[in-house]
């Protein structure tokens, strides 16, 4: 029993003991960064982040408490990057954010903030796909890091971007239903209106939701008027090129054998065509539908 008791005893000394050095090692980044601070940022630009060593590195020197080191550093940084007398704030965002993530995999709060960062302050898109990128990397179960890139490429209306970002997302088990829908949406804009069709055919076909099958038919008659007046808009442009005129009616162009048929909207009816500007147009507005 007594040996037990000497040994719990000498266990939570260790411990004590331990958790005094990684206080004074943080106590001593902390008193660094005060005295960095006070050195004039035009004469040493950043210099308040040269004392932050690779997150690989810094790990070892946490004697196992990194989780609370990554907090720490996240705590500091969002003071950091909220002072706006730092002028070259930005130039180290990815470093301390990668450092976090070494020190902490897990912990998703400084992915979503440092791209939020990247995007609102630093205005580099870049950065935040890569913070993104690394949180996914990270925790390959997150949907949210990938979904997260997609929205911010949609709003950059890099349609492409968000598209790939969203089939990442829709792969990973737990997604949201919507990413779907954006991916469809953003198949779109790329105009591969072959597989748009076919994302919200499936998504009409298979939402037991009748608000989102709604949502899903004004895209479907979206998707398939821009493919017959694309066919109508390259046929009433050869029609030009040969008679030098524009068509009288849509008529004159399967009657020149340049089209087998007329194309009619979801809906069954005829496209609208203006003959003083040669024009087509869907017959409805599709998202008054």
């Amino acid at each position: 029993m007594p040996m037990r008791v000497g040994s719990s005893r000498r266990k939570g000394i260790a411990a004590i003991s331990t958790l005094f050095l990684l206080v004074l090692l943080l106590g001593g980044i902390i008193a660094l960064k005060f005295g960095v601070d006070r050195v004039p940022r035009q004469k040493i630009p950043g210099a308040a982040i040269i004392y932050i060593p690779s997150g690989k590195y810094l790990k070892y020197a946490t004697f196992g408490y990194s989780s609370l080191v990554a907090d720490l550093v996240y705590l500091w940084a969002i003071q950091y990057y909220s002072t706006l007398t730092i002028v070259d704030r930005y130039e180290n965002l990815e470093h301390i954010f990668s450092v976090i993530a070494e020190l902490d995999p897990r912990y998703q709060d400084p992915y979503e903030v440092g791209a939020l960062i990247a995007v609102y302050e630093a205005r580099d898109l870049q950065l935040a796909y890569k913070i993104l990128d690394l949180g996914l990397a990270k925790n390959p179960g997150q949907w949210i890091f990938p979904f997260q890139a997609g929205h911010y490429a949609q709003m950059a209306k890099d349609y492409e971007r968000a598209r790939k970002y969203y089939q990442k997302t829709m792969r990973i088990p737990g997604a949201p239903d919507i990413v779907k829908r954006l991916y469809a949406a953003s198949g779109f804009m790329t105009m591969d209106l072959e597989t748009s069709w076919k994302t919200w055919r499936e998504i009409y076909e298979t939402s037991p939701d009748e608000h989102t099958k709604k949502i899903a038919a004004k895209h479907l008659y979206r998707v398939k008027s821009a493919l017959d007046l694309t066919i109508l808009r390259e046929a009433i442009t050869k029609f030009k090129d040969h008679y030098r005129r524009y068509p009288e009616d849509l008529e004159e162009l399967v009657q020149a054998r340049l089209l087998p048929s007329l194309p009619r909207d979801l809906d069954g009816k005829d496209y609208v065509y203006d003959r003083e500007k040669g024009e087509a147009s869907a017959p409805t507005i599709w998202w008054k539908k």
